[in-house]
């Protein structure tokens, strides 16, 4: 089986208070990570990460099997649920949030993952970055219709406008794997929020990745770029490393400056 190692970080930035939440852990074979950014009024953002993040994980842990279908499935779960949290809560109405799963069969060495939002995966592999999510937003719908150069997106004043959230009122469709995705030893996973993201292009990730020790050294390194930018009301930013068997020997692309 394959090895995997798993580390997180979650910080409020410039904000009061943390919507984002996470969690990762291991039933039998199966290895998983669920990263949820929260949003809406009366702290909502933080009760609707946590609800999202507690299912996903429930469902990820107690499946009997990894398979698109039922990974779908726990998200569309998950949504239902918030949805029904809403009701009847005077201030939540509007709570809502993204989410990023990723599922690791480590006998099978697969991994699927899946997304609703603007919350992202990357998947390295020799050091280098290959699978990105493509975020549900309109900024990025914007770039794919090649209205918009991602250097313009960063700054769009629509950038945080979604289209899918989990909570919303309308159904999801989570953005699943259509199958499981064959992973070897010195393959490596990023999951996080746009506070995140927001601060790092692929080769940024990259070069973290090429001076890491760790998956927690990994992502040390990126939130320390994060606070020197010190940007003000800097948002929540939360990520979750996971790196499958030695990525020390995976080609190294550079040294971190």
């Amino acid at each position: 089986m394959l090895h995997v190692e798993i580390a997180a970080c979650s910080e409020p930035g410039d904000r009061t208070h943390n919507e984002d939440d996470l969690r990762y852990g291991t039933a039998g074979s199966f290895w998983y990570a669920v990263l949820s950014d929260g949003a809406g009024g009366h702290r909502g953002g933080a009760m609707a990460s946590d609800l999202v993040v507690r299912l996903t994980a429930l469902g990820l842990q107690s499946a009997p099997q990894a398979s698109p279908e039922a990974l779908t499935q726990i998200i569309c779960d998950a949504h239902t649920a918030l949805g029904d949290q809403q009701q009847g809560r005077r201030g939540h109405d509007r709570m809502h949030a993204t989410v990023v799963a990723l599922w690791i069969d480590t006998r099978r060495e697969e991994a699927l993952w899946t997304h609703v939002g603007d919350s992202r995966l990357y998947q390295l592999r020799h050091g280098q970055v290959g699978e990105v999510t493509s975020d549900d937003s309109v900024v990025q719908r914007m770039v794919h219709a090649g209205y918009l150069s991602r250097a313009e997106a960063r700054d769009h004043p629509r950038k945080n406008q979604l289209l899918s959230a989990m909570g919303s009122t309308e159904a999801v469709e989570p953005n699943t794997t259509e199958q499981a995705t064959p992973i070897a030893d010195g393959d490596a996973f990023l999951l996080c929020s746009d506070g995140w993201w927001d601060h790092f292009e692929p080769h940024d990730i990259e070069t973290a990745f090429a001076a890491a020790t760790s998956p927690q050294h990994w992502l040390d390194l990126m939130a320390a770029d994060i606070r020197r930018a010190g940007l003000k009301g800097q948002d929540n930013y939360s990520a979750v490393a996971v790196w499958i068997g030695d990525p020390a020997e995976t080609t190294r692309v550079g040294a971190y400056l």
